[in-house]
């Protein structure tokens, strides 16, 4: 079977708009979740959420192509442009139709089917952009990238709700093992920190009623329910032996993937985490390691009673009670970027083992008696990893998991 690493990353996150800005305030454990500031929350439940700040799309692309393009897309060419150039791919010489673009996006342009539908009712159907349906459809994200880096082959978006990203690059790494493909620009984007995608989550009681500094706190017995954030992040992963001959840099290699889903709800999770334990068995399985030689685990930890509770036990079930198996949740200082969100946080998980040193699990001040586990809790730690896991769960019941080695 063909081997896959990863040979270039990307990122736009309300933590940082590129991987230093963003490594960097994972290191400290800086939060990027702030008060809402583009349309007024006074009315809404949630007034909290991770906003990209500063993000000017003009950098990657022209003013007139920006207006064309939903949030979701400009971000996905911002994060996709830095892997691109970290990867080195712009000086080799690439096979086109065996290079494709698998992305994750869970809503798709909810910005402007909202401001669409202001205008369809304010202004008449005469009055409705000629590209609203282009803008608007998940797919456009992974269509753009092939056109702008000229990648021919396979192209496809996968839209599993928080499992999104994950998938996507499980899936991508399959075609490249496969044989089908030499190289993959994999991830995942969205951007629905809007009124309507706000109203909704808020009004299912998922989302977090707190104030800035603490509402994101997975797996602390405080926690009430998740914050929305916005990004994306973009990774290059190729075949070994061809990233080899180029003498690409290697962040580490994907050796595990597992999907499944729960066959149960369509917004809570599986309360014994069966769905969760059998995706991480299954990447664990595939890359031939023993649950005793993983190193750390980026958890789904989204914050809400349910999907802690459940990640912990599925995880407790695997690895059973290790406290030298570190766990973190990065969403504690992000936010949680819904179909974006695996990618985000696959690059945070890359970082970690790159670096050595696993980023905390903020804003923990009061352990749950059901959640027992080592959290890493609100500062991080210096480790050698070797084998370190991504987990991402998602309405319907999908999970996804990701398992990465260290070359």
């Amino acid at each position: 079977m063909k081997r896959v690493v990863v040979t270039g990353m990307g990122v736009i996150s309300s933590i940082g708009t590129n991987l230093t800005e963003f490594w960097e305030s994972l290191k400290s454990g800086t939060s990027g979740i702030d008060w809402i500031s583009t349309f007024d929350v006074s009315e809404y439940g949630a007034k909290v959420a991770g906003q990209v700040k500063n993000f000017d799309p003009t950098k990657y692309m022209d003013r007139k192509d920006a207006k064309r393009n939903a949030r979701f897309v400009q971000m996905a060419i911002a994060s996709a442009s830095e892997a691109y150039d970290d990867s080195g791919l712009g000086n080799s010489r690439i096979n086109s139709e065996r290079a494709g673009v698998i992305y994750g996006v869970g809503l798709g342009g909810m910005d402007v089917i909202e401001d669409q539908h202001s205008v369809l009712m304010n202004k008449g159907p005469s009055r409705i952009s000629p590209f609203l349906i282009p803008m608007t459809i998940a797919n456009m994200a992974p269509g753009l990238l092939a056109i702008r880096f000229n990648f021919r082959g396979t192209n496809f978006t996968l839209s599993t709700a928080c499992a999104s990203a994950t998938n996507a690059i499980g899936e991508a790494t399959r075609l490249i093992r496969a044989g089908i493909l030499d190289i993959a620009m994999t991830g995942g984007s969205e951007a629905t920190v809007t009124p309507l995608a706000l109203a909704g989550f808020s009004n299912m009681n998922a989302l977090s009623r707190g104030t800035p500094k603490t509402a994101s706190r997975p797996f602390d017995r405080d926690r009430d329910g998740f914050v929305m954030a916005e990004g994306s992040a973009t990774l290059i992963i190729e075949e070994y032996e061809h990233a080899m001959k180029r003498g690409a840099m290697i962040y580490g290699e994907v050796v595990g993937y597992g999907s499944t889903d729960d066959a149960f709800h369509i917004t809570s999770p599986e309360e014994s985490g069966d769905g969760a334990y059998r995706a991480m068995k299954m990447a664990l399985e595939e890359a031939g390691v023993d649950p005793s030689e993983v190193d750390y685990i980026n958890a789904h930890g989204t914050s809400t009673p349910l999907n802690d509770l459940m990640e912990t036990r599925a995880i407790k079930r695997l690895f059973g009670n290790r406290q030298d198996l570190n766990i973190s949740s990065t969403k504690s200082m992000a936010g949680h970027a819904l179909g974006a969100a695996g990618a985000i946080e696959a690059v945070a998980t890359l970082l970690s083992m790159k670096n050595s040193f696993i980023p905390p699990t903020i804003n923990y001040s009061s352990p749950d008696p059901e959640c027992d586990l080592n959290y890493t809790p609100n500062f991080g730690v210096e480790k050698e990893l070797h084998f370190v896991q991504k987990n991402s769960f998602g309405f319907g019941g999908h999970n996804a998991s990701l398992l990465f080695k260290k070359l």
